[in-house]
């Protein structure tokens, strides 16, 4: 797995709604639909249309590796709970210590893959883009961690039969050669006593992947898990430099032989970032670690930002990589 130096890429979403005066197809689209005023086919191709309008404008700021923006995800638990067997959606609660909330899912039954959840998106995604588009999945521990569970005596199994499952998903996904796959995990960040449980939920979910793939932490540092990340199958792990200051100590203190994916860019905050500062900081990473093994993306997905800040955060972290590239 070959990456130019300092490659640039996203986490996963994208603000859906647009700037103005760009009309907001997409909210429109979803109230129409909740009244029954069009298709679920209709609203499809709405979310087409702005999945492509979400992909140029990554493309546009310059990233290297994007994202299909997720403009078909109700949210990340909904989107995979929803087409699995064994989960019935429930009510809103509030995502992580942010303001957007999702549907918990309950595991009312044992879990189970049906069929590809991703493939279709990523195949829409990369057919209608000029970069390399990488397909994501919410892990396994995430998701179990984020719902309900009353089918299951222990959260340990629920953990691994959705590793198993989403294992499925992965192959599925495999089969289209991506350039990788990127698999989020950011709760483990809040929860580090699981460590041993998230292990090997990892090891399952990768079970006879091949190609390259991504697992990505945020929200919090990951002091303490260093060694499972390490042993990991994953070749690229992420981590939250914004939200997850200790990091900072850990890269630089620690040898690692696996690429690292540094959310440098705050994606919680539409204050600019200090791009020259932030390269400071980075000098003794560098001495360590070579470029080509680091990759440089938003703490987490840009939902949280108003579009044009997004696009404009995105541009300033791509301008500032390149200035760093030799």
């Amino acid at each position: 797995m070959d990456f130019q130096s300092l490659t640039t890429t996203v986490v996963g979403d994208y603000p859906k709604i647009p700037n103005r005066p760009k009309q907001a197809k997409h909210r429109q689209a979803m109230a129409r639909f909740a009244k029954g005023e069009i298709t679920f086919e209709e609203l499809q191709t709405v979310e087409n249309e702005v999945t492509i309008e979400v992909m140029q404008e990554q493309a546009e700021a310059g990233v290297d590796i994007i994202t299909d923006g997720q403009i078909g995800w109700e949210d990340a638990q909904t989107y995979f709970a929803a087409k699995l067997d064994g989960f019935e959606i429930t009510g809103l609660i509030r995502y992580f210590d942010s303001n957007c909330y999702y549907r918990r899912p309950s595991a009312v039954g044992r879990v189970a893959w049906k069929k590809p959840i991703t493939v279709q998106d990523y195949r829409f995604a990369h057919d209608n883009s000029d970069r390399p588009v990488k397909p994501i999945i919410t892990g396994p521990y995430t998701l179990a961690k984020l719902s309900l569970h009353p089918a299951y005596d222990r959260f340990g199994d629920f953990v691994l039969d959705l590793a198993d499952a989403l294992n499925h998903e992965m192959l599925a996904l495999q089969q289209e050669r991506p350039i990788l796959i990127q698999v989020n995990e950011p709760a483990i960040t809040w929860h580090k006593e699981d460590a041993e449980i998230f292990a090997e939920a990892m090891n399952r979910v990768m079970k006879r992947v091949e190609i390259p793939c991504a697992l990505y932490t945020y929200f919090g540092d990951v002091v303490g898990l260093e060694d499972v990340l390490k042993q990991s199958p994953f070749q690229i792990i992420g981590v939250d430099m914004v939200w997850g200051k200790a990091n900072w100590e850990l890269i630089t203190s620690d040898s690692w032989e696996k690429t690292l994916a540094l959310g440098l860019l705050d994606a919680r905050n539409t204050k600019m970032e200090n791009w020259d500062g932030i390269f400071e900081q980075l000098a003794p990473i560098f001495r360590t670690i070579p470029k080509d093994r680091i990759m440089i993306n938003p703490s987490c997905g840009l939902e949280f930002l108003p579009r044009e800040v997004a696009f404009a955060k995105l541009t300033h972290m791509v301008n500032a990589v390149k200035k760093h590239r030799n």
